[in-house]
């Protein structure tokens, strides 16, 4: 009998802590807004190399963004790890400015003409909650001008660069690691 009430009593504390303690959990996601990347522009081409500029502005009701979040897909390779950018305190409410992405890398000494890729970025508020996603295509290209004619919100002056994307891109139909040899 004493044996029936112990289970009993424990069946209806776990019910009890399953009932309400969830709610409680869920309740600093929920109660934040997520931020809202409002506006953005890169442009479509540049050679290998090419220092690109992704132009951001984003806000957060709730003035907590914390971090970036770059995430890269390249044609015959596939999907990079994500490279994070913390946003500075100043910026966390409201960010306009550019990320830069050196697109030479130590991995590949060359990537093949056209080569493409698409980088997505969105941003993270401390309470894990996450912005609407922003897709930038890429084209390798040689023979390309720099295209920087920005319009608004982004042609106001100087913007900051809010940081680095540090993404090193490998060349899928090398397999030597990226270094072309020049003897057979």
């Amino acid at each position: 009998m004493k044996t029936n009430k112990i289970f009993w009593l424990m069946g209806l504390v776990l019910a009890v802590t399953l009932f309400f303690v969830p709610k409680g959990w869920s309740q600093t996601k929920s109660e934040t807004k997520a931020p809202v990347i409002t506006h953005a522009f890169a442009v479509e081409k540049g050679y290998y190399g090419y220092i690109w500029k992704i132009y951001i502005e984003a806000e957060a009701q709730d003035g907590d963004m914390l971090k970036i979040a770059s995430v890269v897909d390249q044609t015959g390779y596939g999907h990079y790890p994500t490279d994070w950018i913390y946003i500075k305190p100043p910026y966390r409410k409201h960010l306009k400015g550019y990320l830069q992405w050196n697109t030479f890398s130590s991995r590949a000494s060359y990537l093949q003409e056209w080569t493409n890729i698409t980088l997505r970025v969105s941003i993270f508020d401390k309470a894990g909650n996450e912005s609407n996603e922003v897709a930038f295509p890429f084209s390798f290209e040689t023979g390309v001008k720099d295209q920087y004619k920005l319009s608004p919100p982004f042609d106001q002056g100087d913007l900051p660069r809010l940081g680095y994307i540090n993404i090193d891109l490998v060349d899928p139909y090398n397999q030597d690691g990226g270094q072309y040899s020049t003897s057979d």
